[in-house]
């Protein structure tokens, strides 16, 4: 590779600061793993770009000790409301809805720059920070294990050996091309538009505001009280025109949704791809984030998407790197990560489709049923059960992990095992532990929770009543780092039934925490 005027060494190294980046390179740090962050780019993203944050992310946030800095500047949008073109028709209680399914029940809107400045402040925190200016040239794997990296900056060339490199750098990621990993997919034929707004009319305020049109498409998010919204849609220009203006898209807002505005502090198109990586694991690389997967913003999940790989695959590096778990511990990232993205592809193609589409089956569920459907729906979403089924696919906290080869094999998911640990209202916290734990809820023998503790080595916690939740008094739950649920059991067979789980998920007995105590 020639001279190069500097060499670093690194457990594992993480190309692209974006949120994606930001957030693996400080769950690697909070957990004691040497990390380093770079990005070609000079500085952080300065454009506001990804908005929304889910239920599920706040969580991990919460997790990391981070949401309270997210909360002090995040706008809650508790609200949402669908329409035809000028009409309106009515506000659907999101929160109320995912009322006792989280502890964050609503959509957290924050642009992607704030999101990136808060995670970047943490990570200093945490004695980390970001190498700026330093693009990605080569990347190469070597014959006894890890990579090799080059980094070219205004101070001269970089060589960075580390263990393993995370690609984290978007969409046009170099490491994914580097690594020859097709990007799987297509792109949209038509183009989108979207504009930080300023001043706006024609909208119900501090809402979610989802217009359908006969041909267009408008979704706006709140960004700050008084009419400061992010507008989203699509418009099919007649003629020549192959780019949307900011005055042609404001001319159809306001012809066709009513919506009008004073100024902006940002306007872009762009054209939508669905398109997932057909790896995210190559050797000792891995994809994550827009590196891995692109999708419509239809439902508001790219960067909480990428956010939740991060959080997943922090937790695994650091199994192998730290707790002696085998390298093949990591295969299960892919096998966990990439049917999300898969799923969440699949599914916002199939409704981009529907509300971009030009067939006359399209169009006359746009202009016509939805006309009809849409005002019913908003009447009864929140007193059907279908609501809160619905919350938990958009907010991301009902997504599914086969826990055992036994379990995939069945073809059939279970209420609890395999999905992140349902909400009680208590027992989150015990979660920032960042480490295998046992819960129990209920009456359970206390002779059988302690030699449960004793026999696994890991904290147990009991809390009073499982709720109304999904879990069941009586009975023991084996819960991961990221809080998944890895195995449930009653006391007569927990001990077995988690030691072969345990193994599964490539634990090392001897690695385990120490002893805990039974709390409750």
């Amino acid at each position: 590779m020639g001279d190069l005027s500097r060499e670093m060494k690194t457990d594992v190294l993480v190309v692209g600061a974006g949120p994606t980046g930001l957030l693996l390179a400080a769950a690697l740090t909070k957990l004691g793993v040497d990390a380093v962050l770079v990005d070609g780019k000079p500085g952080p993203t300065t454009e506001s770009r990804a908005l929304v944050l889910q239920a599920r992310t706040m969580e991990i946030l919460d997790q990391l000790d981070l949401v309270d800095a997210f909360l002090d500047e995040a706008m809650t949008a508790r609200v949402a409301s669908p329409g035809f073109e000028r009409r309106s028709f009515g506000r659907v209680p999101v929160g109320r809805i995912g009322a006792g399914l989280s502890p964050f029940a609503g959509l957290y809107v924050l642009e992607q720059s704030k999101t990136e400045r808060i995670l970047g402040e943490h990570l200093a925190r945490l004695g980390g920070s970001v190498l700026w200016g330093h693009p990605l040239t080569g990347l190469s794997e070597q014959p006894d294990g890890g990579i090799e990296a080059v980094l070219e900056g205004t101070d001269g060339r970089m060589l960075v050996s580390a263990r393993y490199c995370v690609g984290t750098d978007g969409a046009s990621s170099l490491v994914r091309k580097l690594r020859g990993i097709p990007f799987e997919g297509v792109t949209n034929e038509h183009s989108f538009y979207v504009s930080d707004a300023h001043g706006v009319t024609g909208l119900e305020p501090d809402a979610v505001n989802l217009r359908f049109g006969s041909d267009d498409l408008l979704v706006t998010f709140p960004m700050a009280p008084g009419g400061n919204d992010r507008l989203l849609g699509t418009i099919r220009l007649s003629g020549p025109a192959v780019e949307v203006t900011e005055d042609a898209a404001r001319v159809k807002l306001s012809t066709v949704f009513g919506v009008d505005y004073d100024t902006s502090s940002w306007f872009s198109t762009y054209r939508i791809s669905h398109r997932v990586a057909a790896h995210f694991r190559d050797g000792h690389v891995f994809l994550a984030g827009d590196a891995g997967h692109v999708h419509s913003p239809v439902g508001a999940q790219g960067m909480n998407t990428g956010l939740q790989d991060s959080h997943n695959l922090a937790f695994a590096l650091t199994a192998v790197l730290h707790q002696g778990a085998q390298d093949s511990a990591l295969d299960r990232y892919e096998a966990e990560r990439r049917p999300v993205a898969l799923r969440l592809v699949a599914t916002t193609d199939r409704v981009f489709g529907f509300v971009t589409g030009t067939s006359s089956a399209s169009r006359f569920v746009r202009r016509r049923l939805s006309r009809v459907f849409l005002p019913f729906l908003v009447g009864a979403l929140p007193r059907v059960p279908l609501s809160r089924r619905l919350f938990e696919y958009v907010s991301q906290i009902r997504i599914h992990y086969w826990m055992s080869a036994a379990a995939r094999s069945t073809g059939r998911r279970g209420r609890v095992v395999g999905r992140r640990l349902p909400w009680t209202g208590t027992n989150f916290d015990v979660l920032r532990a960042l480490d295998w734990q046992v819960h129990s809820y209920g009456a359970v023998a206390r002779r059988e929770a302690v030699r449960l503790r004793s026999a696994l080595r890991l904290p147990l916690h009991r809390f009073p009543t499982a709720g109304s939740s999904k879990l069941v008094n009586g009975r023991f739950y084996l819960i991961r780092p990221d809080g998944f649920v890895a195995a449930e059991a009653d006391g007569r067979q927990a001990i077995d039934v988690f030691r072969t789980a345990l193994a599964e998920q490539g634990v090392s007995r001897d690695r385990r925490a120490e002893v805990g105590t039974v709390s409750g």
